[in-house]
């Protein structure tokens, strides 16, 4: 429990702390500006998790649209959790397996290939795992947030 804890709250605070890295798709006169792959600024999740981010479009803490892509590592395991709001997934590279459930259950996994898309509803307990390295995209309406569930 206060392991959970721990990753929460420094997950949060690096969320903080990064969000002035966050990079932007519209330029404050509205007009569509390029994020090059050298633009992204890809962070290390906090508490040992397996994964890299970086947030697109944005801000976790805003009612508005929002862009994330993650990039998990081979043989690395999400645990389940939650989101307040429905994400859309696509895999950009490698296959991601999904799981839905209050447990890790690695039978129940779905494997989802490059250029295929999922969705995670709102509020549904749901894991990951990458047998490989897997880089997806997430997409939603803000705002949000990750909530791991009660081991």
């Amino acid at each position: 429990m206060r392991l959970l804890r721990t990753k929460l709250v420094l997950m949060a605070l690096i969320l903080a702390i990064t969000s002035s890295l966050f990079t932007r798709a519209v330029a404050d006169d509205g007009l569509l500006t390029p994020i090059l792959p050298d633009a992204l600024h890809w962070i290390d999740a906090p508490g040992g998790l397996p994964l890299q981010a970086v947030w697109i479009l944005g801000a976790e803490s805003k009612p508005e649209p929002y862009l994330i892509r993650v990039q998990l590592k081979a043989g690395g395991h999400i645990p389940p959790h939650t989101h307040p709001d429905a994400r859309n997934s696509t895999v950009l590279s490698g296959t991601l397996y999904v799981g839905f459930g209050a447990s890790f259950d690695e039978s129940t996994l779905v494997a989802i290939p490059t250029g295929a898309v999922y969705v995670a509803p709102a509020q549904v307990p749901h894991f990951l795992m990458a047998k490989e390295e897997v880089l997806y995209q997430e997409a939603g309406m803000g705002p949000t947030k990750t909530m791991f569930l009660k081991r």
